[in-house]
């Protein structure tokens, strides 16, 4: 072997080791690559975990209320003296003081003004209020002995739900002889967690135990319903005539380039915008779900304007050619077989940008929808407030008690989501055409 032949297989050996060395050297990166992106997977996940498992554990007891069970009798003395038995006369009667009547005789020890107030404590404003309307809706109860659940204080729910401890220094708001009342209450049977309708059926209230969220649960469904009227059908004309009949020019282009922009504008803007056309200038009334709807509009059609394009643009070419070689017109084709073709992924794109606008609150405190309401609206028109800002208001509540409404709020408004996702999903599976 020459030494022309030993130069040339030690650069041979060395050119291969350093390839080796640079295939190391490349597989270990990809290696690292790989983990890097499962750790990103890992730590996303992890922090979705804790971000549910702190909602669900402060929400969950918000379904559960402390009730007392009193026994009321509905003296006619007092409801109702005159014995005119009508309406007004009813409901403005002092309910109040038969509650308190009820609980002075399941303790009848307690004297002086002072320890009766704080007997009284611990029932919740709302009992006066339940038992006015049982007794409007049927005046025949007057006379009668009635045996009622009514809902207890906020402290006293949060005493029995164990948020707060039973001392001061724990969080306690009740003195000693409230806890004492309190325990035998309880050990009579008549004090005990039910479930929580009125969180279910009420409106918003100062008192955290009658707070519920079905007043801003038909807020969120008038806004809804005004969004999807308006702009699906206009989303869907939109990208028809983008897609299917605008011509090819540089005023096209430039409506293209703006819609696509919009979509990535902030909310609060759309907020701004609402506040100055359909307030300001057409005097359209504050707090109303339709303006929420108007604003949210705006906001939806930029993205249902790009999912309906790309649902008309995935319909291939050979249906619009086959549909005009046997003779249809360019209407035809769109509407009869384009239009069919492409509605599941029109209809998923409507029902995220829905869900988007569910979830939205900034630009509803820019229409005034951050109004305290406390009658739960019946049409589009009356005040009304939606439940992300339900949420926004309870969080800024000093009380504890709003603490776990809060919470449960955000479960609801989480399990609406993903219920309009999951009929996304199952629209698109269910109807969408392989080619």
């Amino acid at each position: 072997m020459t030494d022309m032949d030993t130069q040339a297989l030690r650069a041979l050996s060395e050119t291969r080791t350093r390839v080796e060395a640079g295939l190391r050297r490349r597989y270990a990166r990809e290696r690292r690559f790989r983990l890097y992106g499962l750790a990103s997977v890992v730590f996303g996940l992890a922090f979705l975990v804790f971000l549910l498992t702190t909602i669900v554990g402060n929400g969950y007891s918000a379904f559960r209320q402390a009730m007392v069970r009193l026994d009321v009798v509905v003296d006619p003395a007092v409801i109702d003296p005159e014995g005119r038995r009508e309406p007004e006369a009813l409901a403005g009667a002092d309910y109040q003081a038969l509650v308190k009547a009820s609980l002075d005789e399941l303790f009848p020890g307690v004297e002086g003004r002072r320890e009766r107030r704080q007997l009284a404590g611990l029932v919740s404003s709302g009992a006066a209020w339940e038992l006015r309307d049982r007794v409007v809706a049927d005046p025949a109860l007057l006379g009668q002995r009635l045996s009622l659940w009514v809902p207890a204080s906020d402290d006293v729910d949060q005493v029995l739900k164990g948020h707060v401890g039973r001392a001061a220094e724990e969080g306690s708001q009740l003195e000693p002889a409230q806890l004492a009342w309190v325990d035998q209450l309880v050990a009579d049977g008549r004090l005990g967690l039910r479930f929580n309708r009125t969180f279910f059926t009420s409106g918003d209230s100062r008192e955290p135990e009658l707070a519920g969220i079905w007043g801003a649960t038909k807020g969120s469904f008038f806004m809804l319903a005004v969004t999807l009227v308006l702009s699906f059908p206009l989303g869907v004309a939109a990208a028809l005539y983008l897609e299917e009949f605008a011509p090819r020019n540089r005023w096209v282009d430039i409506i293209e380039v703006n819609i696509n922009n919009l979509a990535a504008v902030p909310s609060i803007v759309f907020g701004l915008l609402g506040l100055a056309v359909f307030i300001n200038f057409f005097g359209l009334p504050r707090s109303a779900p339709v303006v929420g709807g108007l604003v949210l509009t705006l906001m939806t059609l930029p993205v249902i304007i790009i999912a309906s394009r790309a649902a008309i643009k995935a319909v291939p070419p050979s249906v619009r050619e086959a549909a005009l070689g046997i003779g249809a017109s360019p209407m035809q084709t769109v509407f009869h077989h384009v239009l069919p073709l492409a509605m599941p992924g029109m209809l998923t794109g409507a029902i995220i940008g829905m869900a988007r606008a569910l979830g939205e609150s900034a630009p509803l405190l820019m229409v005034g929808m951050v109004a305290f309401i406390v009658d739960v609206p019946q049409t589009p028109v009356d005040p009304a407030t939606a439940l992300p800002v339900q949420v926004y208001l309870w969080a800024d509540s000093p009380e504890r008690a709003f603490v776990e409404r809060t919470s449960a709020a955000i479960m609801v408004l989480l399990g609406f989501l993903l219920v309009m996702n999951l009929a996304a999903v199952w629209l698109r599976s269910r109807f969408e055409r392989r080619w």
